[in-house]
């Protein structure tokens, strides 16, 4: 429980220091299918998203948006540690890190619906990656190319656009966007487009004209 608690606390504390509000709906990774409130909200957002072609990809690196999984709240933790805390059950922790670094849990994986036994290890971990819901490189081209340092490194460890999720499909979805990926367990793509919404409204974010559409697809079936 003190372990959740402290998650809610960080979830609150990068959002108040970001561009936008974050609900309790936005925030649940395991949610199967968003309220008609959540579908509402995320049909308005989506109306008043800019709509553009997506920019050339020249100079994204991952080194614009900051070092992979910086501790940005300053808590001892860094991102990856503190989003497998939020996202897997029964986890277990190095001693001597203040629960900071998981050894073990179990992941209820939202892509896919398996249930994915993570243990720390050179060959293990990566069974469970960290998924930027919008991809980096997504967002290079779609607005994030005219933000400051401050803000890439903010967007790439703020807990709205990170989810533990299984490692192959991660990769799959590489920079994908939602016209061209989304998750093959068809029961969380409400969900999951809703929370791309969220990020790209919260981010002022755009779309392109055929990623419109494919949100626009799976929210009428909400």
């Amino acid at each position: 429980m003190r372990v959740r608690a402290f998650m809610a606390g960080l979830a609150t504390m990068v959002v108040l220091v970001g561009c936008g509000g974050l609900d309790a709906q936005s925030t649940d990774p395991k949610t199967s299918k968003p309220d008609s409130a959540s579908v509402s909200d995320a049909r308005k957002k989506l109306a008043e998203l800019a709509v553009k072609g997506r920019a050339p990809k020249t100079g994204f690196d991952r080194d614009e948006f900051g070092p992979a999984w910086a501790d940005v709240d300053r808590n001892g933790c860094d991102t990856r540690n503190d989003i497998l805390k939020r996202d897997l059950e029964d986890e277990t922790f190095k001693r001597g890190t203040h629960d900071c670094i998981v050894l073990t849990g179990t992941l209820k994986d939202p892509y896919s619906g398996k249930t994915i036994e993570f243990k720390r290890g050179q060959d293990t971990s990566m069974d469970v990656q960290i998924d930027h819901v919008i991809p980096l490189s997504d967002a290079w081209q779609k607005g994030a190319q005219r933000w400051s340092a401050t803000k890439r490194k903010e967007f790439a460890n703020d807990p709205l656009n990170l989810l533990a999720v299984d490692g192959p499909l991660n990769s799959q979805k590489s920079d994908s966007d939602a016209a061209t990926w989304l998750p093959p367990r068809k029961s969380y793509r409400c969900t999951y487009i809703a929370r791309q919404i969220d990020v790209k409204a919260k981010y002022d974010l755009w779309v392109t004209s055929a990623e419109k559409n494919a949100m626009e697809r799976i929210l009428s079936d909400c």
